[in-house]
């Protein structure tokens, strides 16, 4: 059955780890879309944030997915977020409704922390054996980072969100330069995915630096990556009805024309 409300399966134990699946109306399998929210990881924001982009994403004729994940402050930080993100996506072909995805053209959509997320997850293909999302099941084949923070040692020194990245991982680089090299999107490139960048030029709480040197990045390792800057704040890239998110959408079909 397709074109139904959000169906929620656990991914895990817990409150905060599940996902919310929509699919979309016509014939199967569909492209999915997984959006992650943001929040600066912290536990005062949740999947509510992504639902608005979820749904408009299964009207357009993806298999949107909501994930939610443990937030510092609510059973998460690292290594636990990470994990969760990790698990969200590995469990997608064990679905009861798996057989209505394209789990060949899977793309991840955050904002803010969520865009980092993202990020981390297009790069997980790098990790090393052992660290936290290795080994990933599920290929991520193209990344919307909207406002992301993906440089975390950048991040950390500017203090963005008050300090949300030591907070995040616990310590600061010098301190577990372990855990920045495992979680930090710029030290995990190229990905092999493709990647938009989206970020408000107005935004005063992420500055638009964070994506400008994730993509230059990014390009020099020899990914395929856009960077656009828009007028907007930090928010207008998660609005509906903003111009920001036209531009998604409109890369995202752009895509869909290039897929096999």
């Amino acid at each position: 059955m397709t074109g139904a409300g959000p169906r929620v399966h656990r991914y895990g134990r817990g409150p905060h780890r599940f996902l919310e699946l929509t699919l979309p109306p016509g014939a199967a399998p569909a492209p999915v879309a997984v959006v992650l929210h943001g929040g600066f990881w912290r536990a005062a924001y949740g999947v509510e944030l992504a639902r608005p982009l979820a749904a408009d994403l299964a009207a357009a004729g993806y298999a949107a997915v909501a994930v939610e994940y443990r937030r510092v402050g609510g059973g998460g930080g690292w290594p636990e977020t990470l994990e969760d993100v990790a698990a969200a996506l590995d469990s997608l072909p064990d679905l009861p409704d798996a057989g209505a995805l394209d789990l060949a053209d899977v793309t991840v959509i955050g904002h803010s922390a969520g865009g980092h997320l993202a990020a981390w997850a297009a790069g997980r293909g790098r990790l090393p054996a052992g660290a936290p999302g290795a080994s990933p099941r599920v290929r991520v084949t193209a990344a919307v980072l909207q406002a992301g923070v993906l440089d975390l040692e950048v991040a950390d020194r500017q203090r963005l969100g008050s300090g949300a990245v030591r907070d995040f991982l616990g310590a600061g680089p010098d301190g577990a330069p372990e855990r920045y090299a495992h979680a930090d999107p710029v030290q995990l490139l190229p990905t092999g995915a493709a990647v938009l960048c989206v970020h408000g030029a107005a935004d005063d709480v992420v500055p638009v630096e964070q994506s400008e040197r994730y993509a230059t990045a990014a390009a020099r390792a020899g990914d395929d990556v856009e960077l656009r800057v828009l007028p907007g704040d930090h928010m207008v890239v998660i609005d509906p009805a903003s111009d920001a998110w036209a531009t998604v959408r409109a890369w995202l079909a752009h895509r869909r024309t290039l897929v096999p």
